[in-house]
């Protein structure tokens, strides 16, 4: 087949195959930029960590400087985009006010962000240096990007947040909803496979290892069959909870209770109350409280791991 042939036959396509095109449209988010967007979040953040040269801080006014332009910038130039899409009447004006009330929020976030540091410190014994964990540990990068996106989602910006979401997504394998709501000292270990759906919330001091699930049991549809938007689909986690590998919740109201354990393989699709351990044996569900052993060391037995 010859190109020409191949092009005829791709023009003909736009033509009967509707749904995948976007032609005369408004002009959507560009990729590119939204990952030079988050490339930049995290050298802000950061400082000093992603340099190819050593920063010294005399230097760092200027690189905050530099950085803050930069994003500033990009960030109008894509929230406008994102809002244009969503006919808001003003998305100018409303794309500036949008950029300054996300940036002001980053000395926030970085607070934040530093107790997810802290907390794979204490939570990792593999974990030598808070350099190392921020260098090297997957979590940082995803859970960073989505405290930054869930601002942007929080103030009804479409697309964009989910863009900023999965440029760590993509590099990580760790897939947080930009709408998920995460409280401070957030550890994912090792993190690969690790699916957080939209309205999950998820309380502070929690651990997630590898494979876990947070996600919906089953959405409403509407006459036509169409998913029912804006609906509570995903679980809420507690406090000091921790969730070992490939465990798989679902359900908008199935709730972790603090202080509670779920094991390794487990499939929940009922709550759990506050200080419990929950972990399969033979084929059934066990759900117990948790002994006082295993709440003061944080003790659990080696076949639940």
């Amino acid at each position: 087949m010859k190109l020409d042939s191949i092009k005829s036959a791709l023009l003909a396509s736009y033509e009967t195959d509707g749904g995948i095109n976007h032609l005369d449209g408004v002009n959507l988010p560009s990729q590119e930029s939204v990952n030079e967007i988050a490339r930049d979040c995290m050298h802000l953040l950061f400082p000093g960590y992603f340099e190819e040269r050593r920063l010294a801080k005399k230097d760092v006014p200027g690189l905050v400087d530099t950085l803050l332009k930069r994003i500033g910038t990009r960030l109008e130039v894509e929230v406008e985009k994102s809002l244009r899409f969503s006919k808001d009447p003003h998305p100018g004006t409303h794309a500036r006010a949008v950029t300054m009330e996300v940036l002001g929020k980053l000395p926030e976030l970085r607070k934040a962000i530093r107790t997810d540091v802290e907390a794979a410190y204490r939570g990792d014994p593999a974990a030598r240096s808070n350099e190392e964990i921020i260098m090297a540990y997957p979590c940082v990068l995803a859970i960073s990007l989505q405290r930054f996106a869930h601002e942007l989602y929080e103030l009804k910006v479409p697309i964009l947040p989910r863009m900023i979401t999965e440029f760590g997504h993509e590099r990580t394998g760790i897939d947080i909803h930009p709408g998920a709501r995460i409280g401070t000292h957030f550890f994912i270990d090792h993190g690969t496979g690790v699916v957080i759906g939209e309205t999950a919330t998820i309380g502070s001091h929690v651990k997630l290892y590898q494979g876990v699930t947070l996600g919906a049991k089953s959405f409403e549809v509407d006459n036509q069959g169409n998913p029912v938007k804006g609906v509570k689909r995903h679980p809420d986690i507690g406090d000091n909870v921790t969730i070992y590998a490939h465990a798989t919740i679902l359900g908008g109201d199935t709730y972790i209770g603090a202080n509670s354990v779920v094991g390794g393989n487990v499939w929940l699709l009922e709550s759990v109350p506050a200080n419990s351990i929950a972990y399969f044996k033979s084929d059934d569900l066990i759900i117990r409280p948790r002994q006082r052993k295993e709440v003061l060391v944080g003790y659990i037995e080696d076949w639940v791991i």
